[in-house]
């Protein structure tokens, strides 16, 4: 039986993904004594982004993925990006390292798997670039573990897949990091999402939509409800308000009035995967296997033969093949593009539409696509790959941010960003990749932004730093405390180090 509605929470969160768990997390553990409610439109959590089979579930660390180091004309490649999202993932596991510890996760493999994350190329130029990333990623103490080999035996015993009935004469290359992990997020919002249940002061309510969200005199913040099963509507007054819920984020920042969100829009990207549960194939693939996007194409359509582990049986996943679609949430409406569309956001809609026509293209390319061309494209990962062990299935939809821009009118983002009030209490998750993976991350963010008089004076620092014990420390600069602490996560969560 679910808990009734409080009419006065401290903290209030909108979706029950990664995200509002993560945050729900870290509040309850520096404050046990905080009210906190989420809300949630679906039956249950990670139904949507955060749900295994709509994500990759790479455990993003930048190893594999190539987006992250994007060639300078010097014939270098910028590492700074990787770099950054590499030390997020640290974030991550040093969260989950703590909950394992205090007995609040009882088993990591229940949401994460040791598995290698390689990167491959084929063609001359492709190689020359691969091999330039790994001397420069390999100089640095974050990719001190990363291997390189364009020798097809080797390769071939990394993974075979990728090697059967392959031309001996084709140039090809790869890297590897063996210390890559496979996420299941939705098990881990599950996890999580049981353990702030059982604490006191904390309330989840399924099949609760917000429609509308109003701040009030005294700064907090008048939150509407409407119950999908009874069609009551009840008001729930926060204090704080954090919007986690993927793609409607745009709607809810919209409907909050908050002047740091005017001229904020979305654009949907959808994605299909193709998915092989046969086992006697996906016993034989062990890694996360990313090539390179093709020119135009947005981050989260990288291609890659991906390894999952989910429910504790073993899939491979292939993709995935971006296309469009104007919902903003896999259980959305069509019409979330065209009513997310206002006065002040129209003019910064039209600009990214005029300058970028070649994605445009791309996803229209993607959408014409047919079967046959797309099986195509696995068998490039996967020469001997047979039609008949796999299946279509439709990923999450990603919203892209479009953002006002004083140069250029609007520009749209890749990466996730947080909009915030100028009071700080109410914030706005918007984006998508790396999402999941750096969602300790940005937790982080909200606590120094919206949180920083607790931090300093209630304790609340001394609190964090027995949870991430590298607080305060960069670990793209400390080797020393880069090492040791990847040495005491994987040995908590049971990976290879």
């Amino acid at each position: 039986m679910s808990k009734p509605i409080s009419e006065q929470v401290d903290i209030a969160l909108i979706g029950a993904g990664i995200m509002s768990t993560t945050l729900g997390t870290f509040l309850k553990e520096l404050e046990p004594s905080l009210n906190i409610a989420i809300f949630e439109k679906l039956n249950d959590c990670a139904q949507e982004s955060s749900h295994p089979w709509n994500n990759a579930g790479t455990g993003h660390a930048a190893n594999c993925e190539m987006n992250y180091t994007p060639p300078n004309p010097d014939g270098t490649v910028d590492i700074n990006k990787a770099l950054e999202v590499n030390t997020e993932f640290d974030l991550s596991r040093q969260l989950w390292s703590y909950l394992v510890t205090k007995g609040k996760i009882s088993e990591p493999r229940d949401f994460i798997h040791p598995c290698p994350h390689m990167s491959f190329v084929w063609g001359e130029d492709n190689v020359k670039f691969l091999q330039q990333r790994y001397r420069q990623m390999s100089a640095h103490h974050c990719y001190k573990n990363m291997e390189y080999s364009d020798d097809p035996k080797q390769i071939n015993e990394w993974a075979p897949l990728i090697m059967e009935g392959r031309d001996p004469a084709e140039a090809i290359a790869v890297t590897r990091v063996i210390t890559g992990a496979d996420v299941d997020y939705g098990a881990l919002t599950h996890l999580l999402m049981a353990q702030l249940e059982r604490q006191q002061g904390f309330a989840v309510h399924y099949k609760q939509e917000v429609i509308d969200i109003k701040q009030t005199a005294d700064g907090r913040w008048n939150i509407e409800v409407k119950n999908l099963l009874t069609h009551e509507k009840t008001i729930t007054s926060a204090k704080f308000v954090f919007v986690g819920a993927g793609g409607r984020a745009i709607e809810l920042l919209q409907k909050s009035g908050i002047p740091e969100g005017k001229g904020y829009g979305g654009f949907p990207v959808s994605g299909i995967w193709l998915r092989c549960d046969n086992e006697d194939i996906a016993n034989r693939h062990h890694a996360k296997v990313y090539g390179k996007a093709d020119k135009g194409s947005p981050p989260m359509s990288v291609p890659h033969l991906d390894t999952r582990i989910i429910g504790g049986k073993r899939s491979l996943l292939f993709g995935p093949y971006a296309g469009f679609s104007s919902k903003f949430l896999k259980h959305g409406s069509y019409l979330d593009l065209f009513e997310s569309v206002k006065l002040n956001n129209i003019e910064p809609m039209l600009a990214v539409a005029k300058d970028n026509w070649p994605l445009a293209e791309y996803l229209v390319g993607q959408v014409l696509q047919t079967s046959t061309h797309q099986f195509a494209m696995l068998q490039q990962f996967y020469p001997e790959a047979q039609r008949e062990d796999w299946k279509e299935v439709v990923a999450g939809q990603r919203v892209q941010i479009i953002k006002p821009d004083h140069d250029k009118k609007g520009v749209l983002e890749f990466g996730t960003e947080l909009i915030t009030s100028a009071d700080k209490s109410f914030t706005v998750l918007m984006g998508a990749s790396p999402g999941a993976s750096t969602a300790a991350f940005i937790s982080l963010n909200i606590l120094k932004t919206c949180f920083d008089d607790q931090l300093k004076s209630d304790g609340w620092e001394t609190r964090l730093k027995e949870i991430i014990p590298t607080y305060g420390i960069d670990l793209k600069q400390d080797a020393k405390a880069c090492s040791d602490i990847r040495a005491a996560t994987a040995k908590v969560l049971k990976l290879d180090n």
